[in-house]
C-alpha cells in the first residue's frame, strides 16, 4: 500500500482531531453510557471524516477506501471502543448500501445529511435469535398502498436511541431466505417504534445500544434501497466494508495498548529495576507488535483488493481472513499487555483493562470468528459435504 501526501493529511486530521475533540471526554462518557453522537458527528462531518468514501454529489469526498483506511487506524487510538465503532456505523456499515444502490433522491434526503453529520444513521439487522445468521431474520415489511407495514424486532443496535434513520434488513417476501430480503430506510420518529432502555454490556459502554420495536410502523416504498428482494446480498457487502474497518481499527488500539505497556512498565520497578528491563517482557512486547504487523498487511491487502476491482470473493476472502485475525490478536494483545499492569490492570478505569472488555466484541460482531472461519472454509472447497435428505 503506497500512501500519498493526502492519506498524510488525512491521517494528520484525524490523528488532532482524536487527542482534541474526543480522548479528553471518554472517561464521562463511559461513565454516562452515551456520547453526544450528533455534537461529536457533526463536528466530524464539518472535516469532512464521514464521507471520504462517498459520492461528491452528496457532500463526500469521493475517494478509494485507502483514504478511509488510515482515518479508521487513527479512530482506534480513541481511548475506547464504542466511540469509534459507533463512528464505523455511520460510515461503514449503514451507509455503503445507500450511497452505492439508493436513489438519488433517497440519498440527498439521507446519504448527505449523514456525511454531513447532521443526522445520525444505524444499522437494524441482527435479531433476538439471529446475529450472525442473517438469513434467519423474522422482521417484515408488507406492502399495502405505496407503503411498506413494517413488523418485527432488532437487538442489539449500536447508536440506536440516538439514530435519525436506521438502514433495515427485512423480509419482503416469502422466497428463499436468501432472496426475500431488502434494505429499507426507516426514520426514528415514526409512530410504532419504541426502544428498550440502554443495554447494559460488558464493554463498548459509551456506545448506547437497545432493542428497536416495530409495529405496524409505515414506510414510504420509495425509502428501498436499491432493488426488492437483493438486501440480503447488499448486506454482504455492507459486511465487507465493516469487516475490513473492525480489523483496521483494531491496528490503532493495539498499538496503543503495546505502547501504553511499554510506558508503564518503564516507569514501574520492581525488585530493584523497571519492568521493561526483564527480557521476557521486552521480549513479549517484540512479538505481539510483530504480530500486529503481520495484521496491517493483510488489512493492507484486503483493501488493495476492495479497491482494485479484485474478485469479489478474494475480498471476502481476505476481509474474513483479517476480521478474524484481528479479533482473536486484540485478545491476545489486551491480555498480555493487562498482566504486565499487575493489578493496577485489574482496576475498572485502567485503559488496557478498557480495551480488554472492549476488544471481545471483535471476535463477536459483524460475523462471529466461527462464521468467518466458516466462509474462509467454503472459499477454500474444504467444507463437508451436505447430506442428500432422506427421500
Amino acid at each position: 500500500m503506497k500512501f500519498t501526501q493526502e492519506h498524510e493529511e488525512l491521517r494528520r486530521t484525524a490523528r488532532n482531531f482524536v487527542e482534541k475533540e474526543i480522548n479528553p471526554y471518554v472517561d464521562q462518557w463511559e461513565e454516562d453510557g452515551i456520547f453526544p453522537a450528533k455534537e461529536l458527528f457533526k463536528k466530524m462531518g464539518d472535516l469532512g471524516l464521514l464521507g471520504i468514501c462517498k459520492p461528491t454529489e452528496n457532500g463526500g469526498m469521493g475517494l478509494d477506501y485507502s483514504y478511509n483506511l488510515v482515518v479508521v487506524e487513527e479512530l482506534g487510538r480513541i481511548t475506547c471502543g464504542g466511540v469509534p465503532m459507533a463512528i464505523g456505523v455511520q460510515t461503514d456499515m449503514a451507509t455503503p448500501a445507500l450511497a452505492r444502490f439508493g436513489s438519488p433522491a433517497l440519498r440527498e434526503k439521507y446519504l448527505a445529511p449523514a456525511i454531513a453529520g447532521d443526522m445520525v444513521a444505524s444499522i437494524a439487522v441482527s435479531e433476538p435469535h439471529a446475529g450472525s445468521d442473517v438469513a434467519a431474520i423474522k422482521t417484515t415489511a408488507v406492502k399495502d398502498g405505496d407503503d411498506y407495514v413494517i413488523n418485527g424486532t432488532k437487538m442489539w443496535i449500536t447508536n440506536s436511541t440516538q439514530a435519525d434513520f436506521l438502514c433495515l434488513l427485512a423480509n419482503t417476501s416469502d422466497g428463499k431466505p436468501h432472496a426475500n430480503k431488502s434494505l429499507i430506510v426507516v426514520p426514528t420518529n415514526l409512530p410504532g417504534i419504541t426502544f428498550s432502555r440502554k443495554l447494559n454490556k460488558l464493554g463498548m459502554r459509551s456506545s448506547d445500544t437497545a432493542q428497536i420495536f416495530f409495529d405496524n410502523v409505515r414506510v414510504p416504498q420509495s425509502n428501498l434501497i436499491g432493488a426488492e428482494g437483493m438486501g440480503f446480498m447488499m448486506q454482504m457487502m455492507q459486511f465487507q466494508e465493516e469487516r475490513m474497518y473492525g480489523a483496521a481499527n483494531a491496528l490503532g488500539g493495539m498499538e496503543s495498548c503495546v505502547e501504553k505497556t511499554i510506558e508503564y512498565c518503564r516507569t514501574r520497578t520492581t525488585f530493584g529495576q523497571p519492568l521493561i528491563d526483564n527480557q521476557v517482557i521486552h521480549f513479549r512486547m517484540a512479538e505481539l507488535m510483530t504480530e500486529i504487523e503481520a495484521l496491517r498487511a493483510l488489512v493492507y491487502k484486503a483493501c488493495e483488493a476492495h479497491i482494485g476491482g479484485t474478485d469479489p470473493m478474494e475480498v471476502t476472502r481476505l476481509a474474513s481472513m483479517a476480521k478474524l485475525k484481528a479479533g482473536r490478536l486484540m485478545r491476545e494483545v489486551t491480555d498480555s499487555c493487562l498482566q504486565y499492569w499487575g493489578g493496577q490492570g485489574f482496576m475498572w478505569e485502567n485503559p488496557v483493562a478498557r480495551a480488554y472488555r472492549d476488544g471481545r466484541l471483535l471476535s463477536i460482531g459483524g460475523g462471529a470468528d466461527e462464521i468467518m472461519l466458516g466462509i474462509i472454509c467454503k472459499l477454500m472447497n474444504i467444507l463437508p459435504s451436505k447430506k442428500k435428505k432422506a427421500e
